[in-house]
């Protein structure tokens, strides 16, 4: 039996092509927290009220009666991103899905940080969720598929990892990198 395919995770696909919206414009992001084990549904609701979202999702691999079975499921359990006004908030609080909707006070530091999420997703590299972040050395990817992306890196064992933190939800996402890759900022 095969795999489902992943759900739509962002909506529309060009979310973050534009620049961050500012704190008194009409369109602001807004955390929505979700009902549990519904980030799912309140993202096929929002796509289909056609309301701009973002729901970060990675790759699980479990085992079952001898057979790899991959689910898709949420980087960070409980939550999907909404880009809208006050008028498309209420719309999609009408899907009976939403246990509460957080504001985001800082507009830009958040947009960055999803589109760092995004560009992990996009570059197909396995993302793994982080929950609790380390403090770290600040670094810059400057060479590889992910040049350009500014976060943390975490020694795990032999290994490095490259943390793209959301502050807002004081949780990150992973990539594993070589340490060519880097260079620390100052």
């Amino acid at each position: 039996m095969p795999n489902l395919p992943p759900e739509p995770y962002l909506f529309p696909a060009d979310l973050f092509a534009g620049a961050a919206p500012s704190a008194d414009g009409a369109q602001r992001w807004w955390v929505l927290h979700a009902r549990p084990r519904a980030e799912k549904t309140l993202a096929r609701g929002c796509l289909s009220r056609r309301l701009p979202f973002f729901l970060p999702l990675c790759q699980r691999h479990t085992r079952s009666r001898g057979r790899t079975l991959t689910a898709h499921v949420p980087l960070f359990p409980g939550y999907l991103f909404l880009l809208a006004d006050e008028q498309a908030r209420v719309e999609a609080l009408t899907t009976n899905l939403i246990v509460n909707c957080l504001p985001v006070p800082d507009q830009v530091e958040l947009h960055t940080d999803l589109a760092g999420i995004h560009r992990l997703m996009a570059s197909e590299v396995p993302v793994a969720p982080e929950e609790r972040l380390a403090p770290g050395t600040l670094v810059e990817i400057v060479r590889g598929p992910l040049a350009g992306l500014r976060g943390k890196v975490v020694k795990q064992g032999k290994h490095l990892r490259f943390v793209v933190e959301v502050h807002f939800l004081q949780k990150g996402a992973w990539v594993e990198v070589e340490g060519w890759m880097l260079e620390k900022l100052s």
